[in-house]
């Protein structure tokens, strides 16, 4: 592989077929600089390696696929010790930055290599990344920000993003990113404008789309240093209260919710769960979720633990304790060990709930759903005072169960119903 020259060793190797099409020479004979014949084992090595990467990236570049082109033109370069940059960005360089990189390019018999060209000079074209082709590199850019998730949670994070790819699409079409101009993103906020106005949708569902569609394409624009200009700026819609969930007055739940037989057409698990929300405020996701021992019946202070048991938990302070009381309390007692037909499936949860109290004028307003009976709760809380007090027992799950029950009681708190 190496053999003194004189008084210099040389790397001499015979070309691997497999790189023949992409390397005119069919041997290589390179001077390696030394008269020790183990530093010129070591450069010869290295030296051997570059090339094999450089040929490996040229064939990559010979296929038809753009995004593959420009990958392989970005390796060779790093291989010549130079960052990829587009031919507009290098013929900004300084003078003697440019001219390095044009002497860097190998010639044979008099013309230039065009793959090294390419690689150093910036000529490799630029991947044709479609609107829903950066969704699925979107997907794949994004791994960390669902690892933990339960497959419920994973759909529901996907979901509202594929939604707003999709709208975008049948609005404007599958266009190449880099084609997408402030027009295009302003047609799509008319289009979402015609739907709030007479379809009866809120600005907080078309934000959501915006919202969505510009981190989808912020993310696919930065994380393949793609340097494009997007006009993502300036089209979010006013917020309005229309978007809320209200809560549930506190009459509604005891004379209406909390009627004889006004769940009896319920299935029994929705229906203990509803139950539980009242005097907990735990989310509907929070109590599908709760496994076997997350259920602590047989505690001094009943309560359940709300953890990250198979699933994200919404946020850092949503890991807590709560005590069961009233008919929460005897609802957990139905079911010690959860519900097995709702875990990983809070959706088809408020589905069925939703659906329900609907159809049996059960709805306090048509704005309220389900998930306003978290809101009664944190309201009522809020309003007896007692959730900074209650912030101070975080750190001991015990005292902190004890303390809301004596507080609740002392406050009389009207959801407790025995």
């Amino acid at each position: 592989m190496i053999r003194l020259r004189g008084k210099k060793y040389q790397l001499y190797r015979r070309v691997p077929t497999r790189y023949q099409v992409v390397e005119p020479r069919t041997q290589i004979n390179l001077s390696l600089h030394t008269d020790s014949k183990s530093i010129a084992t070591d450069k010869a090595n290295t030296i051997w390696a570059q090339l094999i990467e450089g040929w490996e990236a040229r064939l990559a570049g010979d296929t038809s696929d753009a995004d593959k082109r420009l990958e392989a033109a970005k390796e060779l370069a790093a291989v010549r010790g130079f960052r990829y940059l587009d031919v507009g960005r290098v013929a900004a360089l300084p003078l003697e930055e440019v001219l390095r990189r044009v002497e860097a390019v190998p010639s044979h018999n008099g013309i230039p290599d065009r793959h090294e060209a390419t690689a150093t000079l910036g000529g490799a074209p630029g991947a044709k990344i479609t609107v829903s082709g950066a969704l699925e590199i979107y997907w794949k850019l994004t791994t960390d920000k669902v690892l933990g998730k339960s497959p419920d949670q994973l759909r529901r994070w996907k979901n509202p993003r594929i939604k707003a790819i999709k709208n975008f699409i049948s609005v404007i079409g599958d266009v190449v990113i880099n084609d997408i101009s402030a027009d295009n993103m302003l047609d799509f906020r008319e289009w979402w404008m015609h739907r709030i106005q007479n379809d009866g949708l809120t600005a907080n569902a078309a934000n959501k789309d915006l919202v969505h569609l510009s981190g989808i394409l912020k993310t696919v624009n930065t994380m393949k240093r793609l340097n494009l200009v997007l006009p993502l700026s300036d089209l979010s819609f006013k917020q309005s209260e229309a978007g809320k969930r209200p809560p549930f007055s506190k009459e509604w739940i005891k004379e209406k919710l909390l009627a004889p037989d006004a769940m009896s057409g319920l299935n029994r698990e929705a229906h203990a769960i509803v139950l539980a929300m009242i005097n907990t405020g735990a989310r509907p996701s929070e109590l599908a979720a709760l496994t076997p021992e997350c259920i602590k019946l047989e505690a001094d202070v009943p309560h359940i633990s709300i953890e990250a048991v198979g699933r994200h938990l919404k946020s850092r302070n949503a890991k807590r304790v709560i005590p069961l009381l009233g008919v929460s309390l005897d609802a957990l007692r139905e079911f010690p060990l959860g519900f097995p037909r709702y875990r990983g499936s809070s959706a088809s949860l408020s589905a069925t709930v939703n659906k329900f109290l609907r159809d049996n004028t059960l709805m306090e307003t048509e704005k309220h759903t389900l998930y306003g009976l978290h809101h009664s709760f944190e309201d009522q809380a809020r309003e007896q005072q007692i959730l900074r007090q209650l912030n101070n027992y975080d750190g001991n799950p015990c005292a902190c169960a004890k303390y809301k029950q004596s507080k609740f009681r002392e406050l009389s708190w009207t959801f407790l119903i025995s």
